[in-house]
């Protein structure tokens, strides 16, 4: 699928108006609900395909963030190759008691995944987790970045941010 049609696809699947409180507590009027796009197998491939060279070189793991990364994150690994973790917001008290479930992060080069990015706080959170687990995090990618601090936030802890798509082009994709 070419780039203009499937930024007009994912904004025709998942673009909602009204009004949304965001995670980072801010309040819009309109708001992409990723699982829409996530959910319909030929976007999801396609948005997948379209990441593929987004991929840095050297990347050993993908890390998909609760929840929205995970299906990412799977897609990536199946048109990559490359082995993913499921990272969870905060360790489960049992079980495991483990942060990144699946692949090895400890001394690897890991690449966050994550669906939408808006301040950047999530992913600087478990960027910070993984670092601490071991991993060597640099950078994260997206498929929609909300243009609303988020690759600042991230740039200042160290994690350069890659998205497929900014909102920008997304409304002009569907204008």
């Amino acid at each position: 699928m070419e780039r203009h049609t499937l930024a007009a696809s994912v904004h025709a699947s998942a673009h909602l108006t009204g009004e949304f409180l965001l995670r980072s507590g801010a309040i819009s009027h309109e708001y992409f609900d990723k699982y829409r796009f996530e959910a319909d197998p030929q976007l999801l491939r396609a948005i997948g395909e379209h990441l593929v060279p987004m991929v840095p070189e050297g990347t050993e793991v993908l890390a998909g963030l609760e929840l929205g990364g995970v299906p990412l994150a799977v897609m990536l690994s199946q048109l990559t190759g490359i082995p993913t973790a499921f990272v969870r917001k905060q360790a489960k008290e049992y079980g495991t008691r483990r942060l990144a479930e699946g692949a090895a992060i400890e001394g690897r080069r890991v690449l966050v995944v994550e669906d939408v990015v808006t301040s950047g706080g999530q992913v600087v959170r478990s960027t910070a987790d993984l670092r601490a687990a071991g991993a060597e995090v640099e950078h994260a990618l997206c498929v929609i970045d909300r243009q609303a601090g988020g690759a600042d936030a991230l740039a200042d802890s160290g994690v350069a941010l890659r998205a497929l798509f900014t909102m920008e082009q997304l409304k002009a994709a569907a204008g």
